[in-house]
């Protein structure tokens, strides 16, 4: 338990929350009926608690303001979440939602399984081998079963994972459009000079990319693969969870998502530790996954060259929320955003013998099919 605080972005690990805990008369209020909160999330970006009505059925409520999720917002998670469902992926109901004040309340079936990383950051290495098999595996069916779902690439919302500003014919421009359509993000670009930057940290890996772009298939992708959004039995996924960041980008773009945060340790990295990669667990992601769907060889020329720039695009959605959602906004977060994370791990990837050896690696771990 972390006494009401959440994990932090800085160099502290546990931080006051930027939104207050969810009530029980919260609770109680959306539900309809008397509830026991029996757990709440020490993940910073929403309120999110386990809780028991007198049926003893456990119920996921979490709570979101207006400004990050509207009806429409959540509506685009929902009918591809029910799509994935109705093609045999695990993917837990959402009950309902309900409108209170300036929030959202969303309930959903707890899911079946056990989350078995509740109580570590986000971005942490599988537990075994055989979890990061596993996990591959259920990313590969979940990409077979999200093929035909047509929907449109979301519009820009805050914290959304998307794969528009380094799949275009010219990023810098797109990131010009970025800023005027969310001005929050433009506001923070404004005072810093984010073309020198760009120019200097991303542009060398989108050329590197460019060519490779015009051969991958879009496709709706989950965006947030790791062990803390799936539930566990026996070292095998059961359930998978939190569809937040999902849009419509490509299946190396999802895949390179679940390498990028489950294969380094960036808090060490943070800190000036060592990396800690885990070559093992990147083999065993892969395998996996290419047990149930084999990459393509555009998929697999485009992974290693993908990498440096998959987190990208998140981090200026995150700036957007910091500070154009939460309440007075966060300017240190924005900074860490852009600073360690929209630059550093790109950086990262690209400049440090760990990051460039596990981009030449990665064609090795994979299956060749030609």
């Amino acid at each position: 338990m972390t006494d009401g605080r959440v994990y932090s972005m800085g160099f502290d690990p546990l931080v006051e929350p930027d939104w207050p805990a969810l009530t029980s008369a919260e609770v109680d209020a959306v539900l309809g009926t008397d509830a026991a909160i029996v757990w709440r999330s020490p993940r910073p970006l929403s309120a999110t608690a386990r809780v028991r009505p007198a049926d003893g059925h456990d119920l996921i409520v979490k709570r979101l303001p207006r400004a990050l999720r509207d009806a429409a917002g959540l509506g685009e998670e929902h009918r591809f979440m029910d799509h994935l469902r109705s093609r045999g992926i695990p993917v837990p109901r959402v009950l309902h939602t309900v409108d209170l004040g300036d929030f959202v309340y969303e309930v959903q079936e707890s899911g079946v399984g056990r989350d078995e990383y509740e109580g570590v950051f986000s971005w942490t290495p599988y537990r075994s081998l055989d979890g990061a098999a596993a996990a591959g595996r259920l990313l590969a069916r979940l990409h077979l079963a999200a093929a035909g779902y047509e929907a449109p690439r979301r519009p820009p919302r805050p914290l959304l994972a998307s794969f528009t500003l380094f799949a275009s014919a010219d990023p810098l421009a797109a990131v010009v459009n970025r800023a005027a359509e969310r001005p929050a993000v433009g506001a923070f670009l404004a005072e810093r000079d984010w073309r020198a930057d760009l120019e200097r940290v991303h542009l060398p890996a989108y050329e590197r990319l460019r060519p490779l772009l015009a051969d991958l298939e879009p496709l709706w992708t989950h965006n947030d693969w790791h062990g803390t959004n799936l539930l566990w039995c026996d070292r095998d996924v059961t359930s998978v969870i939190d569809f937040g960041l999902c849009d419509r980008t490509t299946a190396v773009h999802d895949l390179a998502t679940a390498i990028e945060r489950s294969a380094v340790d960036w808090i060490s990295i943070r800190d000036g530790g060592p990396a800690k990669v885990r070559f093992d667990q990147v083999r065993a992601l892969l395998q996996g996954y290419e047990s149930v769907r084999r990459l393509t060889a555009a998929e697999r020329r485009a992974l290693p060259a993908l990498l440096p720039l998959v987190h990208c695009e998140y981090e200026l959605s995150e700036i957007d929320y910091f500070l154009g959602v939460v309440p007075g906004g966060n300017a240190k977060n924005a900074e860490i955003a852009y600073d360690e994370y929209f630059l550093g791990h790109t950086a990262w990837w690209t400049e440090s013998g760990a990051g460039r050896e596990l981009l030449s690696a990665i064609p090795g771990m994979a299956r060749v099919t030609e």
